[in-house]
């Protein structure tokens, strides 16, 4: 058998990296061109809305649309930063999360305040009334890079229905994902005053958590 020359080695390479090109290149770049086109399919199919959106279930109102019969004036506590190592400040978002659990009733956020650590109101978060369609939700943020509350910041939020509902679910969440050790933990709201069905007044309430479990 004649020895292979030079000039047959090197075609026999050719040949050799002609097929791991076509049997194993060409499929793992068919592959990830593949995923890559369904992770984009995936990522327009999920739905994001910004905080504070507006769409039927969750419309802002120029007066409430029946007279109330129940309601809570609840507060939230919130954490603009946290202290860690030796007292350092680290700086957290905060989401206010208000859900209405109620299947068939709406409920109106009629109030939304933010207030620092010493008590003092920085802002009011709703302009008008904002109804919660059934099981809607809505959110308000306070940007990491917002540092008026301090640590010991709340927010107080106000709701009313026309008739007897779920009360609702509201809660915040603070977190920061800037270092390489994220941080994240939810605090649920305390009731205040509740107003009752019978005379529409509103009473003190004992503490009472609404929403997520500690």
């Amino acid at each position: 058998m004649p020895k292979p020359t030079e000039e047959d080695s090197e075609t026999m390479m050719r040949n050799f990296k002609l097929i791991v090109f076509l049997t194993v290149v060409i499929p793992i770049v068919a592959l990830t061109f593949f995923l890559e086109m369904r992770f984009e399919a995936i990522e327009d199919e999920i739905q994001f809305l910004e905080p504070g959106t507006r769409d039927a279930a969750r419309t802002d109102l120029d007066a409430l649309p029946w007279h109330p019969v129940q309601g809570q004036t609840l507060y939230v506590p919130a954490y603009s930063h946290i202290f860690h190592q030796s007292g350092e400040p680290r700086l957290l978002t905060v989401t206010l999360s208000a859900r209405n659990t109620d299947r068939k009733n709406d409920i109106v956020l009629t109030s939304v305040r933010y207030y620092d650590t010493s008590g003092k109101e920085r802002r009011s978060l709703v302009d008008k009334p904002l109804r919660l369609g059934p099981l809607a939700s809505t959110e308000f943020v306070i940007e990491q890079k917002d540092k008026s509350g301090g640590s010991g910041a709340s927010f107080i939020v106000e709701w009313k229905a026309g008739q007897p509902v779920n009360t609702p679910v509201v809660e915040t969440v603070m977190i920061d994902t800037s270092n390489t050790q994220g941080i994240s933990f939810v605090r649920p709201a305390t009731v205040l005053e509740e107003t009752t069905q019978n005379n529409g007044s509103a009473t003190a309430a004992a503490p009472d958590k609404v929403g997520a479990a500690e």
